[in-house]
């Protein structure tokens, strides 16, 4: 089975392309949204879960104005070169790890002023997250980017010659590294919503650190497979150095929720 992509455009009308990647984006905030809402109403009644539609479009474009600037400041040539391409993000150029540092201050924000309290909206938003970034990682097969390193496996990736990197230029057929990356997000939800069922009501914050260490894994295993890394540092990607740094703030996290869980148990 070869995987290729249909091309980036859905529908052209009039000269006014819409693109799959907006689409899918689309698609997977609102889905994180509606699943970080669904976790807040079921695992803490007692906080204002409705307050999160009050919020959620300001998130949204927090969200995507970090992914953004983050992409664009590891590409300053080209978008210093030329400012009024920041703004063309149909085309792709976003960064999760710019998107998670805006969206989690804001979410922190948003919890000071509606008065609900921040590792538990940390935490359901960590689970709409991680499902929303399984979606989204399918605008990358559109656009045929984010690709791995060559390859013949039977689930190969066919690439257009135009989107392979000049060093690469006489392979066809690459590693679907937006494929491995969805399905690993996907398993990561369905840990995160394991945690979070059991252990989110008496240790707020696990869920969400815990999401730092799962997402940073996949993140740093995945880099080693990918051929676009948009900056090294000698010759590790960047995601994979942002990968490790969050990776240890989620275990120093994690000890800090699970200390401070023992001592407000034992003022009870």
């Amino acid at each position: 089975m070869v995987l290729k992509s249909p091309g980036d455009i859905l529908i052209s009308f009039n000269g006014f392309n819409i693109y799959y990647y907006g689409i899918i984006m689309a698609v997977a905030c609102l889905v994180g949204v509606i699943v970080a809402y669904k976790l807040l109403k079921k695992i803490h009644p007692d906080e204002k879960s409705g307050y999160v539609w009050d919020f959620a479009a300001y998130l949204l474009l927090a969200g995507i104005i970090g992914a953004r600037l983050y992409y664009c400041c590891l590409n300053p040539v080209k978008y210093f070169s030329h400012p009024l391409e920041i703004f063309n993000i149909r085309e792709g150029g976003l960064s999760i790890h710019g998107a998670l540092l805006m969206g989690v201050l804001a979410l922190v924000g948003f919890s000071k002023m509606y008065k609900i309290n921040s590792f538990k909206l940390l935490d359901v938003f960590a689970c709409g997250t991680i499902l929303a970034q399984s979606i989204g990682r399918w605008g990358n097969f559109f656009n045929s980017e984010a690709f791995g390193i060559p390859t013949n496996l039977p689930w190969k990736l066919y690439i257009p010659l135009a989107q392979r990197p000049d060093a690469l230029a006489s392979y066809k057929y690459f590693h679907p590294t937006f494929l491995y990356e969805s399905i690993l997000d996907l398993l990561v939800f369905f840990v995160l919503y394991m945690f979070l069922k059991f252990f989110g009501v008496k240790k707020p914050g696990l869920v969400f650190f815990l999401y730092l260490i799962l997402y940073s894994v996949v993140r740093i295993f995945i880099e080693n497979l990918r051929t676009d890394s948009v900056l090294n540092v000698s010759g590790v990607h960047i995601a994979q150095i942002i990968s490790l740094i969050l990776l240890i703030i989620g275990v120093f996290g994690i000890i800090f929720v699970i200390k401070f869980a023992k001592v407000k148990d034992n003022n009870f």
